[in-house]
């Protein structure tokens, strides 16, 4: 069966896979209407680096449905004339139907998130995700334990990923595996304070392959860097981008700059081009640090 996704599209299995051997990691980032999608995409471009871009279920049908996103995401490669990797990533997949949805969409990557089964249920329905996602080429994620917090109304307590889970897990032929490892959705509460960087090497030790931390902002450098190095090989960031896009947009509304009629002030393309340029701020910091950039 021929794949039916955009050419420039990739799935995200070479990337992550590059990643994990030579210890660095590739940014996952959420978007959430033209802007993000816009932004990320040419930062990606202008910094040489390999990228996947998401949507959560809740942003997804915001943004009008699977169908919509990747028309969005395809005409914007093609008019931006986007030459690095690129992946289409459905992030926290909640059913098997989902995730075979987005991916006849045109979606490159997809995350079946079954931890809220029980795990002989998550493990039967990551491999019929796999045995559906191979006909067209698309890299699979799955999770373990669970990752704490909420995002948009997926809530987990933060329970561990298990070892021997990790170990079947990989043998699926995913591409990559999140498990709990001590890490959060949304931003941080002031008691936490590490990752269990115990429980991810034992998870990699398990698993040998390429794992993803959620919940990626807010965690300290020094934190994100030794994950890095104990396997972990892709990072999700929504919520910082999310507050620097906030910020940016506050400013200029504190500052009346809305209010210059003669301006054309209140013209969105001038309204949200500080939060606009946020986005690509924040993506360029974080993955310098990742250390994916000039890797496509």
């Amino acid at each position: 069966m021929s794949k039916i996704y955009h050419k420039r599209l990739v799935n995200a299995d070479a990337m992550v896979k590059a990643a994990h051997k030579n210890k660095y990691a590739i940014g996952h980032f959420n978007i959430n209407n033209l802007e993000w999608t816009k932004a990320i995409l040419s930062a990606a471009q202008e910094t040489k680096t390999p990228t996947i871009i998401a949507t959560s279920e809740g942003a997804m049908k915001y943004m009008g449905g699977p169908a919509t996103v990747v028309g969005l995401v395809n005409g914007l490669l093609d008019e931006l004339n986007i030459t690095v990797p690129v992946a289409l990533h459905l992030d926290h997949g909640q059913s098997v139907e989902m995730a075979k949805k987005c991916i006849l969409a045109g979606y490159s990557s997809v995350m079946f998130d079954g931890s809220h089964f029980p795990y002989a249920e998550n493990l039967a329905k990551t491999k019929e995700v796999i045995d559906f996602a191979k006909k067209y080429e698309v890299s699979v994620e799955a999770e373990i334990g669970s990752i704490g917090g909420e995002e948009d109304g997926v809530v987990g307590n933060g329970e561990l990923g298990d070892p021997t889970e990790a170990g079947e897990m990989a043998k699926t032929g995913i591409s990559m595996l999140a498990a709990g490892i001590g890490n959060i959705h949304g931003k941080y509460p002031e008691w936490w304070t590490s990752l269990s960087f115990e429980t991810l090497e034992k998870l990699q030790s398990a698993a040998k392959m390429p794992m993803v931390l959620h919940g990626g902002s807010g965690i300290p450098q020094d934190q994100v860097k030794k994950a890095i190095s104990l396997g972990i090989s892709k990072i999700n960031v929504n919520t910082e981008l999310q507050l620097a896009f906030r910020d940016a947009t506050r400013k200029y509304i504190e500052e009346k700059k809305d209010l210059d009629d003669a301006g054309k002030g209140f013209d969105p393309r001038k309204l949200l081009a500080p939060g606009y340029k946020a986005l690509v701020d924040t993506f360029k910091e974080l993955t310098g640090w990742f250390g994916s950039q000039g890797k496509a």
